[in-house]
């Protein structure tokens, strides 16, 4: 597998706002593009069908994307994994990165030893996977195919970070 660059960081959090506006804070990251209850055609966790009701907030962070994502349901997800439902834990996720081909990635990730947690597509059709690289990394590894649509939204998060005035911090997508 080639080198693959990190472009997005990512935080299971129990609220994106409070999140992404201490983060903000901390490290002057932002604005926030928000995407409240992310609408899934599907998602399975561990091969089992699972909704996955989340919200995330995306900003950039220097030359990454930092998310914080929310998740409203209790049931089994990559997020769950690491941090239980109801656990009140929560912290570093993901880091995500793009790949040519998703399911020919995803075969290569698991035959180097990082299988496949949860895959799910939205309802614009852009597919995405959560890795386990929780006992080799700490975290899990977000990836999905570097297309055009996905490619538009990390170059629009990026120019709002431009000359940003750390004013409207929040963007509703």
């Amino acid at each position: 597998m080639r080198a693959l660059r990190p472009r997005q960081i990512a935080y299971f959090v129990p609220d994106i706002e409070i999140a992404a506006k201490a983060h903000s804070a901390a490290f002057g990251s932002g604005p926030f593009f928000v995407f409240r209850h992310v609408p899934l055609s599907w998602s399975k966790h561990r091969g089992i069908d699972q909704p996955f009701d989340h919200s995330s907030a995306y900003g950039q962070w220097g030359d990454v994307m930092v998310e914080f994502v929310q998740q409203h349901n209790s049931e089994p997800s990559a997020c769950h994994d690491i941090y239980p439902a109801g656990s009140g834990r929560f912290g570093l996720h993901h880091i995500a990165v793009w790949v040519e081909n998703l399911r020919e990635a995803i075969a290569e990730f698991a035959a180097q030893g990082t299988h496949l947690a949860q895959h799910s597509c939205t309802s614009t059709g852009m597919e995405f996977a959560f890795l386990d690289a929780v006992v080799s990394l700490g975290h899990m590894i977000e990836i999905y195919e570097g297309s055009g649509p996905l490619k538009d939204f990390y170059a629009m998060v990026h120019g709002a970070a431009q000359d940003w005035d750390s004013r409207d911090l929040f963007r509703e997508l």
